[in-house]
């Protein structure tokens, strides 16, 4: 199918997208990466009447750590994040996760924010946010706001963005020497979409589990965090009884949704798997959780 018919800008400042939105609202789209928005249109899934193109937009662009925060631009693309030492030392859980997202022509092309604004339930960079406790910061000609990543997914491909906003940035607290992370996902190949993954962190204190963070990517119809489950283990010393107290907590409170190959009980089932392998990571002195092979 071809796109509708729409107008066409290509900004060069922040202030005139803001202007555009501003004045057009709901008949507007934002062109970052176009992984996702070209296949809508082409669909004729949407249908605006204005397309704004950030590609010259400089200010939404670059990594940089200010303070205690690693700051990403809104049109960082994937594999900009995928190979930047500064991502590496800072943010672990992106690096791990970049390389599940697609393929490298994608990687190439899409943008951390732009899978951010879209809100897929089964992408990884919004599970990573929740897992990471980032902020969205969003702006407007009305001023700029800071959205905590728990409060700005709101359903199946919706957020907390207002018509006039767009993303400039995410900010990720940096990585502290007692944090793990772990990145597992399941996909039918490389690729495809998860049917199930787990993005989590956690600081580890001589064996105890502290702050944990479990988000959970393809299990439901926004990105979720398990949050009975993550209380389970807080301040908890890795076991088996742990281990399996967790498991029936996340079985009480995951309610994973079928997809058009994948049931819901084998969705929960891989769940579970997910939460074992990440837990390992997480909850065990390195050397034994890099040599285990618990599955």
């Amino acid at each position: 199918m071809k796109a509708p018919p729409f107008s066409y800008a290509r900004p060069r400042r922040l202030a005139d997208v803001l202007s555009l939105l501003e004045k057009h609202g709901d008949e507007a789209r934002l062109l970052a990466g176009g992984q996702t928005l070209l296949a809508t249109l082409n669909m004729r899934l949407s249908e605006p009447s204005l397309l704004i193109d950030m590609q010259s937009v400089q200010e939404l662009k670059g990594l940089s750590v200010t303070g205690n925060g690693l700051r990403i631009g809104a049109m960082v693309t994937h594999s900009e994040i995928e190979s930047s030492v500064l991502v590496a030392q800072h943010a672990p859980l992106l690096s791990l996760a970049a390389p599940h997202i697609a393929h490298r022509a994608i990687r190439n092309l899409g943008t951390f924010g732009g899978s951010i604004a879209y809100g897929d339930p089964a992408a990884e960079w919004p599970a990573c946010l929740l897992a990471l406790d980032g902020m969205v910061i969003a702006r407007s000609l009305q001023g700029e706001r800071r959205i905590a990543a728990r409060d700005f997914f709101t359903g199946l491909y919706t957020t907390e963005l207002a018509a006039n906003e767009l993303i400039v940035a995410c900010e990720i607290p940096v990585a502290t020497p007692s944090q793990r992370f772990a990145f597992h996902e399941l996909a039918r190949r490389h690729g495809d979409y998860a049917v199930v993954g787990l993005a989590a962190s956690a600081q580890w204190n001589d064996g105890e589990l502290d702050q944990v963070r479990l988000a959970w990517i393809g299990v439901g119809n926004m990105p979720l965090r398990s949050s009975a489950t993550e209380q389970i283990l807080q301040g908890q010393c890795l076991s088996d009884a742990l281990l399996a107290q967790a498991l029936q907590t996340l079985r009480s409170e995951l309610h994973a949704e079928a997809d058009l190959t994948h049931s819901a009980a084998a969705k929960q089932h891989l769940a579970g798997v997910m939460l074992k392998r990440a837990l390992n990571t997480l909850g065990r002195p390195r050397q034994l959780a890099e040599n285990s092979n618990i599955v």
